[in-house]
């Protein structure tokens, strides 16, 4: 057993594989999960049956470690006594959209866009849901007591015909059918477009997507061999998707990460076209057509000034929440909104889809710019300006979960200062002894002076 044993944060488990993460923290971690998600639900089968109540949906991505991960999961399910269903290679909306289309819990092996010796274990409630702050909480607990009385009774379990069965499922057949019907029958004939698949969970299903829906497609970053997901490729290295698609004479490029629920889109000249402007146009587009949900959409406060000021123009509501897409989606669940995301590129199509789908949301796009008959580049010029933004760190002496509040008069001044022109904001990092500080302004000289004044003022009254 290792003895540096990852954190448990928001979903589930991430780090080293085969040192933080193991094969005997999956199989924890895959008890601890079907004995809570699965509570109160009885096995509905006979010896040698089928159609069993308690089951799971497991999904991975292309990472070496993948397999590894994924038997130790299926053992703590099946020694659970519930079934499990592999999707194997396939996106984590994928993973979602299945847990809700059967109505179970589900998992995703992958660790997003990280390095690929990283590896995670992401958790769905049943229906493909985010788990609520009890439910984890109470997974952790039973997680933690798993790994620390391994061999007792803590691991007694069913046996006989009460012993959890594996069987493939449907793959990404389902998911793929609703992304494509998304778009209402309608086709990408005569659209050209370049993916970059991060060598992820894309790989295979990504350019079956577009393809089947007409566009004419190019592809980069489609042979994973188990060590090269993300590595110089993907929505957080956009560069060589830059390039190709200047050189295909394209007219948009597509850049998912490592599991493919993060979108960076490409204009045909080769700029970057963020999670922002992205939100922004479907956001307007979706209002047009009566589409957008109380005229709302949900963003982070990382969110550029520049899209709230667009948004505010177009009469469309922002809600804003932390950072993650976790607390997006209790948004949009709350409020029954229909669109939502991060700067990042996590682009969330609630009325389709349960989490953020970088798939379906290039889709969604690419069927803009078709309807549109306009350039990429003109859309997103049109949907909003982004302001310059200046984000520093301050390392503290401690931990200082009110670091803004002891910064609040001179975060007020600067205010003043910037007007309605720019903001700042002050975030403590929810991990390490740091506190984020962002400044935001029409002019850049200003947004880096401000930030400058701000980040000496932190270090001289908390910094270390």
């Amino acid at each position: 057993m290792a003895t540096n044993l990852p954190r448990f944060g928001t979903d589930g488990v991430r780090g080293l594989a085969n040192e933080e993460l193991t094969p005997d923290v999956a199989l924890a971690l895959g008890r601890a999960a079907s004995e809570v998600l699965l509570e109160g639900v009885e096995r509905s089968t006979q010896e040698g049956g089928s159609g069993n109540s308690r089951r799971l949906v497991i999904g991975r991505d292309t990472r070496q470690s993948g397999h590894m991960l994924e038997a130790g999961l299926i053992a703590g399910c099946a020694a659970s006594g519930v079934d499990v269903e592999l999707l194997g290679v396939v996106p984590t909306p994928t993973v979602a959209w299945t847990a809700a289309d059967q109505q179970i819990p589900g998992a995703m092996i992958s660790a997003s866009h990280n390095p690929f010796a990283d590896n995670g274990i992401k958790l769905f409630a049943a229906g493909g849901r985010k788990l609520t702050d009890d439910v984890e909480a109470r997974i952790q607990q039973r997680f933690h007591e798993l790994l620390q009385t391994p061999g007792s009774d803590q691991l007694a379990g069913p046996t006989g015909a009460g012993v959890g069965q594996v069987v493939a499922g449907a793959g990404a057949f389902g998911w793929v059918a609703a992304v494509q019907a998304s778009i209402n029958g309608r086709s990408f004939d005569g659209l050209s477009v370049v993916l970059d698949c991060a060598h992820g969970s894309a790989s295979a299903l990504g350019p079956h997507v577009f393809e089947e829906l007409g566009a004419k497609v190019t592809v980069i970053g489609n042979d994973p061999d188990g060590v090269n997901i993300n590595a110089g490729v993907g929505s957080t290295h956009p560069e060589l998707l830059q390039a190709a698609v200047v050189e295909a004479g394209a007219q948009i490029g597509l850049a998912f990460d490592g599991d493919a629920d993060r979108l960076i889109a490409i204009d045909h000249a080769g700029n970057v076209v963020d999670g922002d402007h992205i939100l922004a146009m479907l956001a307007t587009d979706w209002r047009d057509q009566g589409k957008l949900a109380h005229d709302t959409i949900v963003v982070t406060v990382m969110s550029n000034l520049g899209f709230r000021l667009a948004m505010e123009a177009a009469g469309i509501t922002v809600v804003e929440t932390k950072v993650g897409d976790r607390y997006v989606l209790e948004a949009l669940q709350a409020g029954s909104f229909s669109l939502g995301g991060e700067q990042s590129g996590h682009v969330i199509c609630h009325d389709i889809a349960s989490t953020g789908d970088g798939v379906l949301a290039g889709v969604q796009l690419l069927d803009l710019l078709q309807r549109s008959g306009r350039s990429l580049a003109d859309l997103a010029a049109d949907a909003m300006t982004t302001y310059p933004q200046v984000l520093k760190n301050v390392r503290l002496r401690r931990q200082e979960p009110d670091v803004a509040d002891q910064l609040s008069d001179v975060v007020a001044l600067a205010e003043a200062e910037l007007g309605t022109q720019g903001r700042v904001l002050v975030r403590p990092s929810g991990t390490e002894p740091l506190v984020r500080i962002m400044v935001e302004h029409l002019d850049r000289d200003t947004a880096h002076r401000v930030c400058d004044e701000l980040v000496a003022i932190a270090a001289e009254r908390v910094g270390v």
